[in-house]
């Protein structure tokens, strides 16, 4: 006679399967939920910590094997799902209601395409699944609308400025507000309050990461946004030369000052494939970010190629994993942005010490 299978049973098979990042079982992680059994057939919720889980088919195949192992066990649905953890955060620094995590993108120099791998860093964790919106804190330079292809006026609501949503990513840049040609003049008092409203008086709503595309260098704003709010981290860009790596190095250490996690490196425009050949041609050198990223035993988070797609893109509002999602450039994008939100629940489960993760609203 066969034992009978209970939800002790599946949860005891379960905890052979290990998420690869944080070194626990998913069981003792809480990722497995209303677990249901009735005789041979089974059930779960498989919940995840970001949608833009890299290993998803990975560990739906091990849960799904090790369930299926148990003796007398006919079926088994695991339904995947989602939940995006909140860090605690510093208790020193006051919580931006509703947002999950702050994830700045910074490059200590302009001309490495930060914005860029800003905007498509937020819009594929927003394809990906998750609530997402971008705030752009380059006053002087603000990109970020052209990008997107916004053009749009915030909406008042009270006390709070409504963002417009491009791509499904909420959006919030001086260039909605300050349109056209017309320069900003502005002191670093006024940027810090500049940086507060866009973070306090923007009606975000609940998001799972708020990306921030911040100015080439190491001044004011990113003094404040430290100051200001807790950060997930930061995400680094760079092109593979020297001219790049050095302010990039420059950057790091700002950030390690200012007690900021760096999620890791991002090189950009790390090499052209040509169209008519298909030879690949490492135009500003070749590993300068991964070298970095080793030199400072943080994550290398990949490597986009450059791409003519990707300009267009930019320079039309649609960016490269919106217009050509299956080109080499986008998946790129894609697999940065499931890195990034690997780091980014890392970084939160350690620091809540794998409590349960948040209900929220999808």
């Amino acid at each position: 006679m066969s034992e009978v299978i209970t939800e002790a049973t599946i949860l005891d098979a379960l905890r052979a399967v290990k998420d690869p990042d944080l070194h626990r079982d998913v069981v003792a992680l809480n990722m497995i939920r209303d677990v249901k059994v009735c005789g041979g057939v089974a059930s779960f919720r498989f919940v995840l910590t970001t949608p833009a889980c890299p290993v998803r088919d990975q560990l739906k195949d091990q849960a799904y094997r090790a369930v299926m192992a148990i003796p007398g066990m006919e079926q088994v649905e695991v339904k995947m799902e989602a939940e995006v953890p909140k860090a605690r955060g510093n208790v020193e620094k006051a919580a931006i209601e509703g947002i999950g995590h702050i994830v700045a993108v910074s490059s200590g120099k302009g001309g490495v395409g930060k914005s860029t791998v800003a905007v498509n860093l937020a819009v594929a964790l927003a394809r990906l699944g998750a609530r997402v919106g971008i705030l752009d804190t380059d006053v002087y330079g603000p990109n970020v609308p052209i990008m997107l292809g916004g053009h749009d006026m915030p909406e008042a609501r009270g006390e709070k400025i409504v963002p417009p949503v491009y791509h499904g990513v909420k959006t919030m840049s001086i260039g909605l507000l300050n349109p056209g040609d017309r320069a900003v003049v502005w002191r670093g008092p006024m940027l810090h309050s500049a940086v507060s409203q866009f973070l306090r008086q923007v009606e975000w709503g609940e998001l799972d990461y708020l990306v921030v595309d911040m100015p080439p260098g190491t001044g004011d704003v990113q003094l404040s946004l430290a100051q200001l709010v807790s950060l997930a981290g930061a995400v680094l860009v760079t092109t593979p030369q020297e001219v790049a790596l050095g302010d990039v190095r420059k950057a790091y250490n700002m950030f390690d000052q200012l007690h900021v996690p760096c999620l890791g490196i991002v090189e950009n425009m790390s090499y052209f494939i040509c169209p008519n050949c298909e030879e690949r041609h490492e135009i500003f050198g070749h590993g300068g970010g991964e070298a970095l990223a080793e030199r400072y035993g943080v994550p290398f988070l990949g490597a986009i190629p450059l791409s003519v797609s990707v300009r267009e893109g930019g320079d039309l509002g649609i960016p490269i994993v919106v217009g050509a999602p299956e080109s080499p450039q986008a998946r790129a994008f894609n697999a940065v942005a499931e890195q990034v939100a690997a780091q980014v629940s890392i970084a939160a489960m350690k620091a809540n010490k794998a409590l349960p993760v948040l209900n929220l609203k999808k």
